[in-house]
């Protein structure tokens, strides 16, 4: 990873360059090293991604087209152009399009690897076999694999995850 400040992306040319029917993230930061994740997601009007809760970082949220709303319970906050929210961990929200469709940049701290730890220290044995699949909880769009026993969004990139 180079320590020379450079431009990563323009927002403003992903969107206007973008396939009108495309969606989930058009872009994510890739840069190997890195103590962030970054993504530019688009949903289309009326689409959303369904109540989820993040249970591990703070997620920064910006509005850079169009417009929706953060939906907690019966509570809502109205999202437009410019508008910055502060999603806290284990916030649980859903995101709502509105009528012109809602495109948006998350930023947060670059996710942990994934671990598996017992509740309890346990001597490990080897038992032999192959671990579960879990092919039907990573995401088809950006790969991240959902703690969600039964995914339907996923909470990187809002994409839906295919019916079972």
């Amino acid at each position: 990873m180079s320590s020379i400040p450079r431009v990563l992306a323009v927002l403003d040319e992903l969107l206007a360059t973008a396939a009108p029917e495309q969606r989930g993230a058009l872009w994510r930061l890739a840069d190997q090293g890195r103590d962030l994740d970054a993504n530019l997601v688009r949903l289309p009007p009326g689409a959303e991604v369904g109540e989820h809760q993040e249970d591990v970082l703070d997620v920064l949220l910006v509005v850079v087209a169009g417009t929706g709303r953060v939906v907690m319970g019966e509570e809502f906050l109205e999202l437009a152009p410019t508008t910055v929210v502060r999603l806290p961990r284990t916030s649980r929200r859903a995101l709502v399009a509105g009528p012109d469709g809602l495109s948006y940049l998350t930023v947060h701290r670059r996710r942990p690897g994934l671990t598996i730890k017992p509740s309890v220290e346990v001597p490990v044995t080897y038992e032999g076999g192959e671990g579960p699949c879990m092919l039907d909880r990573v995401c088809p769009d950006c790969g991240r694999l959902s703690e969600d026993s039964a995914p339907v969004f996923c909470s990187r990139c809002g994409e839906r995850f295919p019916e079972r």
